[in-house]
């Protein structure tokens, strides 16, 4: 199934989700590394280079995710669960999906303001073009500063969000998570 069913996620939502996931984990662990003071030069260029083309990888992934989730069919809760954790899980969502949009953006911002001018080479096979922002050293501190915070605050929801997945799974033993991990097949 490859569309959301009433109980249960699609193939699609799956592999957006886990896809999502992986580069949002590994776009945190490079950004950490590449902004070490003590980083080779040479080194840190290419660990810049390929934290941007993931971060414009993650950006279109997480454009097709939002129209997907606007598009289509939403799984009904999990039973057992009070109106409140659902409004609660909601919320959640609606965050999870405006800081995964929002922190490769910032980045976009952030290199498109730098005063060092570095084109973004995606993969070393197109250039991206600027956002069409003024360079100066205030533009590309307010910018830094934006895409760090989002980038931390996604992080922590991200752990909130797996803390949750991981609580419902072991503790109270419902649905939630294994949703999630495979898809159900359905007839009719």
């Amino acid at each position: 199934m490859l569309r959301n069913g009433p109980d249960a996620f699609g193939w699609v939502t799956i592999l957006l989700h886990w896809t999502i996931a992986i580069l949002i984990g590994g776009l945190l662990a490079l950004g950490y590394i590449m902004t070490r003071p003590d980083i080779d030069p040479v080194l840190q260029f290419d660990l810049f280079q390929w934290h941007k083309s993931f971060g414009f990888t993650a950006l279109g992934l997480c454009v097709i995710r939002i129209l997907w989730w606007l598009a289509g069919r939403h799984p009904a809760a999990v039973a057992g669960l009070s109106a409140r954790e659902r409004r609660a899980s909601f919320a959640v969502h609606i965050l999870l999906l405006c800081l995964t949009l929002a922190v490769p953006v910032t980045g976009w911002a952030l290199a498109s303001a730098s005063t060092l001018d570095i084109p973004s080479f995606y993969f070393n096979l197109v250039v991206i073009p600027h956002l069409p922002l003024e360079k100066s050293a205030v533009a590309e501190a307010l910018w830094t500063t934006t895409h760090a915070v989002l980038a931390y605050s996604l992080a922590g929801l991200v752990l909130l969000h797996a803390g949750a997945a991981v609580h419902h799974h072991f503790i109270r033993r419902d649905a939630v998570l294994v949703r999630m991990l495979r898809n159900k097949w359905r007839d009719g």
